[in-house]
């Protein structure tokens, strides 16, 4: 079987599609931004890169920092359409089935010619804010509706979003609820006990969704009592984020450890810190199932989440397995959730042996993997009837 991945390059991408390795199907993926030499993880599948500048020409990177109009104005002309490109792709290598990931930057770019290739099985896995938050994101209902009707197979990384895009006009045979990175590979050697925890550990996204410096805000407003014996580490912080820390005299003070969004961490290294903190704190107006939460509670880290469209919750049930974030944006009712968390033993220890539990049963990479297979082999057999 031929399997044609449309994908930005990208981290839950690639744990995707390692699933397929061994699988035996030839796997094809069309990087649709372009981004960067090939990808040395995923090398065994063949990757069509390269195809958007007509020609490299000299100095390019300087006139686009030191010129961006004029920049433009030159990649109006010079870009391909990728559009084109993979309606070519398509006719070189005749997959079986499309598969795109993401709507927005994957799905609408080519959209036209998936249109075109109703024949070919299409599979959308929906990530993140792709549903939940498309119009805020510059979709439009209409090419929602549009690419949501092409879709033959849809699979999503939350409850929530199935229900969003069945409102939003898809009507084909919805294959579930998986994980966007396809499960969790947990080393339980760097899952520290309880007692062996003392890190309040914090997602730094302040992106305009991410809403870091609202747990920030939050921390200034505790006491150093609640604060006590507790490290503070920022991960995959913004620019704001350092900066907010930087301009603050307590949070100054605290030397919190900073982990920068651009500054590449093994994801190992990640979860080693989840497997040794208290706490996991992560804060946004809009997502799916968030990947980053899955694995902190996998590695015992006692969850506060904020909860937009009630998508949380599917996983985290307030004051027992975590603690909900209903208003990400008052910082006063995050420091109280802090509080509560840490001045409550009981809470956490439990939290943290039914989420180790919870996670290994239900989100086992080995475990989905067989499932994961048998979906693409299952729309092969149903297309051939």
């Amino acid at each position: 079987m031929k399997i044609l991945t449309v994908a930005i390059p990208n981290h839950h991408f690639f744990k995707w599609i390692e699933h397929l390795k061994t699988s035996g199907h030839d796997v094809f993926w069309f990087d649709i931004t372009d981004g960067g030499s090939k990808a040395e993880r995923i090398n065994w599948i063949e990757q069509f890169k390269g195809w958007k500048l007509k020609y490299d020409f000299p100095f390019r990177h300087t006139i686009k920092k030191q010129f961006p109009k004029l920049y433009k104005i030159i990649q109006k002309l010079n870009e391909r359409n990728p559009d084109k490109i993979f309606g070519k792709i398509i006719r070189d290598i005749q997959p079986d089935i499309i598969h795109c990931f993401e709507m927005q930057l994957s799905g609408l770019p080519i959209l036209e010619t998936l249109e075109n290739n109703r024949e070919i099985p299409l599979i959308y896995s929906s990530w993140g804010s792709d549903m939940f938050y498309f119009q805020e994101l510059g979709v439009t209902k209409n090419e929602a509706t549009r690419f949501l009707k092409r879709a033959d197979y849809l699979i999503t990384d939350c409850k929530r979003d199935f229900v969003i895009a069945k409102d939003s006009g898809f009507a084909n045979e919805f294959l579930g609820v998986f994980p966007g990175n396809g499960g969790l590979s947990i080393d339980a050697t760097k899952i520290k006990t309880f007692q062996e925890r003392n890190i309040i550990l914090i997602k730094g996204y302040n992106d305009g969704v991410g809403q870091a410096v609202k747990v920030l805000q939050a921390i200034e407003l505790l006491s150093m009592d609640v604060l006590y014996n507790n490290e503070i580490v920022v991960y995959s912080a913004d620019a704001s984020v350092e900066e907010y820390i930087k301009n603050s005299e307590k949070l100054s003070a605290l030397n919190i450890k900073i982990y920068h969004r651009n500054t590449f961490i093994p994801n190992s290294k990640v979860l080693e810190l989840m497997g040794k903190s208290t706490l996991h704190i992560a804060n946004s107006i809009s997502d799916g199932m968030p990947n980053a939460l899955l694995e902190a509670m996998a590695m015992g880290s006692f969850p506060i989440q904020s909860n937009p469209g009630h998508v949380s919750e599917e996983v985290i049930t307030h004051n027992s397995n975590g603690l909900l974030i209903e208003n990400p944006l008052n910082e006063t009712e995050i420091a109280q959730l802090i509080t509560e968390s840490l001045n409550d033993n009981g809470l956490r220890k439990n939290a943290q042996d039914y989420n180790i539990n919870f996670m290994a049963k239900n989100y086992n990479r080995s475990t989905l993997q067989p499932q994961i297979i048998n979906l693409y082999e299952t729309i092969l057999s149903t297309k051939q009837k």
